[in-house]
């Protein structure tokens, strides 16, 4: 389920402050030296820093 447009243009990485991108089922940091993948779970972003996977 994708997320609200305003939603998407407030939200930002918890970890460098960036904005956010909607990829699949995931909000992926447009940062260049962060990159985290922060979750959507049952259409709410899980955006604690624990939580998100690092880059490949």
């Amino acid at each position: 389920m994708p997320l609200e447009a305003g939603l998407l243009e407030i939200l930002a990485c918890p970890a460098c402050h960036s904005p956010l991108e909607e990829q699949d089922t995931e909000l992926i940091c447009t940062g260049q030296d962060c990159g985290l993948a922060y979750p959507i779970r049952d259409g709410i972003p899980v955006l604690l820093v624990d939580e998100a996977r690092r880059p490949a």
